[in-house]
């Protein structure tokens, strides 16, 4: 059973679960596992769910020399959202932290995503300050603008800027970063898990518009930092990666926009977007991903509901 908060905040009785997927990646995962070694906090779980892998990331790695571990196999690929949300219905902790395995956890990350918690029952996600593991003195995410609900596009506060301090007050911002995210189990419960038919991006901006929408807040946390491989599951210009976007885009805008809103972004869509990324990619034979993007459009016109699973 999950150790309970103490009223009005935290202390280190109460236990986080750390949540990460392994697809194919038992190097990443394992050196993720090492750098957990570090962290101070006393009280969490490992959760490492082994999303359908060609080798079982058990047989590759010795879970048994990971104390704080909980390994799950999925013989099937759930994606990003199955997959969390697999981890989510076996943890334990008071707090879950879903996190990427291509990253490194600072030696205090549970500590300082904690502290904003405290005595802030209207917090419902902390995220820290992202930068790239490759170029750590680059940021990644200090925050979410808001989402252009007539272009279905939003931007990574201090995306790819030098991190100078200029990002360093803590503040409410609009969305979390998939990449690593801290939420109550009980804001878990009440809003739900990740809508799974996203299967694999835009997953967290839908999930923090219902969190949001549900009446709390999504806070930027940058005394806690981690660092991020960035796009190292399926790459930084695969096809699959071109799918999903364009798909969970309109998927996306279909589910949280006005009847006005999804008339002026179907429009928008349909004259702008289509026509312009469809020249970049036949221009620069990129067949593959004209396909994707023609594959993820396509998705939305067959697909009537947009509901919440």
């Amino acid at each position: 059973m999950a150790k309970r908060e103490r009223v009005g905040g935290t202390d280190e009785s109460t236990l986080v679960s750390i949540i990460t997927i392994n697809y194919n990646q038992a190097e990443v995962t394992r050196q993720f596992l090492e750098s957990a070694k570090n962290l101070t906090y006393p009280a969490y779980e490992i959760i490492v769910v082994d999303n359908g892998s060609v080798e079982p990331f058990a047989n590759t790695v010795d879970v048994n020399q990971y104390p704080h571990l909980r390994y799950i196999r999925s013989e099937v690929n759930l994606g990003f959202t199955g997959g969390n949300n697999l981890g989510m219905q076996e943890a334990q902790g008071n707090y879950f932290f879903i996190v990427n395995n291509d990253t490194e956890l600072s030696p205090t990350i549970l500590e300082d995503l904690l502290k904003p918690f405290a005595g802030r029952p209207d917090i419902g996600v902390v995220c820290p300050k992202i930068k790239f593991y490759e170029s750590p003195q680059l940021l990644q995410y200090a925050g979410y603008s808001p989402i252009n609900m007539y272009t279905g596009t939003a931007t990574a506060i201090g995306s790819n800027q030098t991190d100078n301090g200029q990002f360093d007050e803590p503040h409410a911002t609009n969305f979390a970063h998939g990449c690593a995210m801290m939420i109550r189990r009980t804001v878990v419960e009440q809003v739900g898990r990740f809508a799974e038919r996203f299967f694999l991006y835009y997953e967290e901006l839908d999930w923090s518009q219902r969190i949001r929408n549900a009446g709390y807040l999504i806070y930027y946390q940058p005394a806690a930092s981690i660092l991020h491989k960035e796009s190292m599951s399926v790459g930084q210009h695969s096809p699959l990666k071109t799918y999903y976007l364009t798909r969970n885009r309109i998927l996306f805008m279909r589910r949280h926009c006005s009847v006005f809103q999804r008339m002026v972004f179907y429009s928008f869509f349909t004259f702008c977007i289509l026509p312009k990324h469809m020249a970049s990619y036949l221009l620069t034979g990129q067949l593959t991903h004209a396909k994707a993007f023609m594959r993820g459009t396509f998705w939305n016109l067959r697909s009537a509901s947009v509901s919440p699973v």
